[in-house]
C-alpha cells in the first residue's frame, strides 16, 4: 500500500484509509468492484427487499413509492437481536443503492450511534417525526462508502483514460 495514491486532503485521505481497510477486511482488490450486498452480513445487517415488507398500508406503499420516491434512498433500524434491517428504495438505480447501502454498512464499520426518531408535534392530520442528525457522521459514512465503491486509484485512472460513469 506504500506506493497507492491518496486524493488530496487530511479528510479525503482519512475516508480513503479507512474504505481501503474496508476492502482489505471484505478482501476485495483495489482493481475490481466491491458489492456491498455480500458486505453487509458482515456489518450484520439484514437488507429486505421493499416488497418483503410487511403491514404497511397501502396508502403508506403508494406515497414511498410514488410522491416520496426522491426524498428517501434507504432506511435502517435496529433490532433486539443487536442486527440492523435495511431497507432499500427500489425506485433508484444499481449506484445509488449500492451507495446507500455502503453509507449504512460504514456507520456500523464506523460505530456511529445510530439516529433516533422522535414526535415532536402533533398535529390535526396525525404525528410529526423528527429524527437527531449527525452531519459529521453522515459525511464520514457517505465518504468512506463512496471511496470503498470507487478508490481513488481507481477513479484517477479511469478519468486518465476519458471513461464515464456508464463505462466503468
Amino acid at each position: 500500500m506504500a506506493l497507492y495514491e491518496l486524493p488530496p486532503g487530511e479528510k479525503w485521505r482519512n475516508y480513503e484509509m479507512k474504505a481501503l481497510g474496508l476492502r482489505d477486511f471484505a478482501r476485495v482488490r483495489i482493481d475490481l468492484p466491491l458489492n456491498p450486498f455480500l458486505l453487509a452480513r458482515f456489518a450484520n445487517l439484514i437488507v429486505l427487499r421493499f416488497d418483503q415488507i410487511e403491514g404497511l398500508s397501502a396508502t403508506a406503499r403508494e406515497h414511498l413509492l410514488g410522491p416520496a420516491a426522491e426524498a428517501w434512498s434507504g432506511g435502517a433500524c435496529s433490532l433486539p437481536n443487536g442486527m440492523k434491517l435495511v431497507i432499500l428504495n427500489p425506485q433508484h438505480g444499481r449506484a445509488r443503492t449500492n451507495a446507500t447501502l455502503m453509507e449504512e454498512i460504514c456507520h456500523v464499520f464506523l460505530g456511529h450511534t445510530p439516529n433516533r426518531l422522535s414526535i415532536v408535534a402533533k398535529d390535526a392530520r396525525g404525528r410529526m417525526m423528527a429524527r437527531d442528525y449527525r452531519k459529521a457522521d453522515e459525511e464520514a459514512a457517505y465518504g468512506v462508502g463512496a471511496a470503498g465503491l470507487v478508490p481513488f486509484e481507481s477513479l484517477k485512472k479511469l478519468m486518465h483514460e476519458g471513461k464515464t460513469l456508464g463505462e466503468e
